[in-house]
């Protein structure tokens, strides 16, 4: 049994009026370097929970981008059904199910109708999976949009890890029939002050203008699953081994040797079972990914982040991405299924991690067959 101490620090946002702070799980492996196990026995505790209330249910799973994604997939290959994300990318020749995510940075998301709409040909409870649940406004929309464009064809659900909902919310979401389930129970009384309360005067590492940084060229690995539509969580799962596979192939790992893996954005799933495999393999390693989510740095120790990177996007050599808190490692591995090379997003990241002693990196792209 996980606690509220075990996985909850809390963050500052920067430049959001709408939520001062961020609750942040250092077992997540998103914003916060975790052990590859660690994060892949939190997500197996919230599908256990699952697994028990729904074994016999016909099940699509949706993570949310971009924290939750890793959650989602690995939950939903953990029960072996119908998974897809939403995401915030670009993706060419699809029509969207759009709605909003009010509290953050970034706040559009959308899902692939025609995928919706296969899945209500064999899927009766949608899950909506995430790290941590405030208020439910953002699945309450989502659940109204999807009542009133597929009438009675889902039952609803969401499961998180961490759940802050209060009493009144709770009430609301049993008023739509919408279950929830949770590993723990937090009460964000307070968390403003805390995050309102630290310095902003930790590190910051401009990289947007890094160019031509000499690196490794990419090693392209065949046989990609995009969660941004429709899979099938099984043969996700295989295509995750096959990749996990070509990678240790390609780059024999040492037992001792000090590892960090990085997924890219939305993308942190597949990175994560590389690193997981690794990890078994014996070496140190470390999992964490870029974000799209700008939170204050701070000198304070009882802070959760002193130092930011300031980078571009893989998928958007236009948009800002961030990354925190890099140690220095034997060997970095750049996971990312980005499907085309953006070279500020690269140039950027290389700097960062040469800026922390890391030299030794390999770059990844997972690509369609």
């Amino acid at each position: 049994m996980y606690r509220e101490s075990d996985l909850v620090c809390v963050a500052k946002r920067l430049n959001n009026k709408k939520r001062g702070y961020l609750v942040v799980n250092r077992l997540q492996g998103k914003h916060i370097p975790v052990r590859p196990a660690q994060a892949l026995e939190l997500f197996e505790s919230l599908a256990d929970v699952l697994q028990g209330e729904y074994g016999r249910d016909s099940l699509l799973l949706v993570g949310f981008a971009e924290t939750a994604t890793a959650i989602g997939a690995a939950v939903a290959a953990a029960l072996g059904c119908r998974y897809m994300q939403t995401t915030r990318e670009k993706l060419d020749d699809v029509d969207w199910l759009y709605f909003s995510e009010s509290h953050s940075h970034a706040t559009q998301q959308k899902l692939v109708r025609e995928d919706v709409e296969k899945a209500a040909e064999e899927c009766t409870r949608i899950v909506f999976v995430e790290d941590e649940v405030t208020t439910g406004n953002t699945i309450g929309k989502i659940v109204q949009i999807l009542k009133e464009r597929y009438p009675g064809k889902f039952q609803y659900s969401v499961a998180s890890v961490l759940n802050g909902m209060k009493e009144a919310d709770l009430k609301s979401f049993c008023d739509l029939g919408i279950s929830v389930h949770y590993l723990v129970k937090t009460d964000h009384e307070g968390f403003e002050k805390i995050a309102a309360g630290y310095p902003e005067d930790g590190k910051v590492v401009d990289c947007v203008g890094a160019a031509g940084m000499a690196r490794e060229p990419w090693e392209l690995v065949p046989g990609r699953v995009d969660a941004r539509r429709l899979v099938d969580s099984t043969r996700m799962r295989q295509q995750c081994e096959r990749l996990g596979k070509a990678v240790l192939e390609r780059y024999p790992v040492k037992a001792g040797e000090r590892i960090l893996v990085l997924g890219t954005e939305e993308f942190m799933y597949p990175p994560l079972c590389i690193a997981a495999w690794m990890e078994r393999k014996g070496a140190d390693v470390s999992f964490h990914a870029t974000t799209r989510s700008p939170i204050a740095v701070s000198a304070d120790e009882s802070y959760p982040f002193q130092c930011r990177y300031e980078l571009r996007s893989f998928y958007d050599g236009e948009r800002a991405a961030y990354l925190y808190d890099l140690d220095k490692y034997d060997q970095v591995y750049v996971v990312t299924d980005a499907w085309q090379e953006e070279e500020a997003g690269t140039d950027s990241l290389a700097y960062a991690l040469s800026q922390s002693g890391n030299f030794a990196v390999h770059w990844i792209r997972w690509e369609n067959e």
